[in-house]
């Protein structure tokens, strides 16, 4: 009998998240989830309360888990705000979600992570700069260098590390008024990335056609960057 590979998966209660979530489900996976709100998903699914903004409390939260065969760190939010305008809180708040819980949740599960294991990290297509989401953009660059650093460190163990870059994705973040100061465009394609097609990228990854591929950023933005 084939043993259920175990992934902890963030953000799951909406989102990019709860899309990535859903796919492993379907495909057989056990999924940990971790969110403030509840989620409730069909299949070897398991809620974790869990804040991301105080990652000092996260390894406490996966510590009963035991060894886990992937990581997805999706959950996140967006503050945008134009040069004159730009809050230093906002900025604190987003690298703490973005990449300071990143960062407590991989040195919390990847010693007991099997050879082999996967990280994916949801990065931005605003990563390499967009007015009004420099804040945003610093702390999802951020991810880049932590990504293709433990690429680079865990390759012996045949452990991939990977940023997933989606452009403007159909998510409830769009109309966070957080974000007000950058009203949504569509992409070139005339239409919002599909979360669904995120993590069906975020599956392969995570699968065993993955093996071969670690430190890239995949961009996902219906043609946003061209």
């Amino acid at each position: 009998m084939t043993v259920a590979r175990h992934a902890v998966v963030t953000g799951t209660s909406s989102g990019i998240g709860k899309a990535i979530a859903t796919k492993l489900l379907a495909d057989g996976w056990k999924v940990a989830g971790l969110s403030r709100t509840e989620s409730s998903l069909e299949g070897k699914f398991e809620w974790l309360q869990a804040d991301l903004a105080e990652p000092e409390s996260l390894a406490g939260v996966v510590s009963s888990l035991g060894p886990v065969d992937a990581l997805v760190h999706a959950a996140g939010f967006q503050r945008t705000a134009h040069m004159g305008s730009l809050d230093p809180a906002a900025l604190a708040g987003m690298f703490t979600v973005h990449v300071a819980a990143a960062s407590v949740l991989a040195n919390a599960l990847v010693p007991s992570m099997p050879d082999g294991g996967r990280i994916v990290l949801l990065g931005s297509r605003t990563s390499t700069g967009m007015p009004g989401k420099s804040h945003y953009a610093a702390t999802k660059a951020a991810l880049m260098g932590l990504g293709r650093t433990w690429a680079q460190e865990l390759a012996p163990r045949g452990i991939t590390v990977n940023v997933l870059s989606p452009g403007p994705t159909d998510t409830p973040m769009l109309n966070d008024p957080g974000r007000a100061a950058t009203p949504v465009k569509l992409p070139a394609l005339g239409a919002l990335v599909d979360p669904d097609d995120v993590a069906a990228l975020a599956a392969f990854l995570l699968g065993p056609h993955g093996k071969s591929i670690t430190g890239q950023n995949y961009v996902i933005c219906g043609g946003a960057s061209l």
